[in-house]
C-alpha cells in the first residue's frame, strides 16, 4: 500500500512539473522534448523519493 501512495505522489509531482514548464517554457532556448522530458523525470523521483523516505 505505502508503495502505491509513493507512486501516486510521483505521478502528481511530474505532472505539476510538466503542466508549470510547457506552459511557461520558450521555444528559443531549449529543445522543448529535452526540457520536458528531464523535467517530468526529475520532478517524478523528487515526489516519490520525498514521499518514500517521509515515513
Amino acid at each position: 500500500m505505502a508503495l502505491r501512495h509513493d507512486l501516486v505522489n510521483g505521478i502528481i509531482s511530474l505532472a505539476i512539473g510538466v503542466a508549470i514548464t510547457s506552459y511557461t517554457a520558450d521555444d528559443d532556448e531549449f529543445d522543448r522534448t529535452e526540457l520536458l522530458l528531464s523535467v517530468a523525470v526529475s520532478s517524478f523521483l523528487s515526489g516519490f523519493f520525498t514521499s518514500y523516505f517521509a515515513e
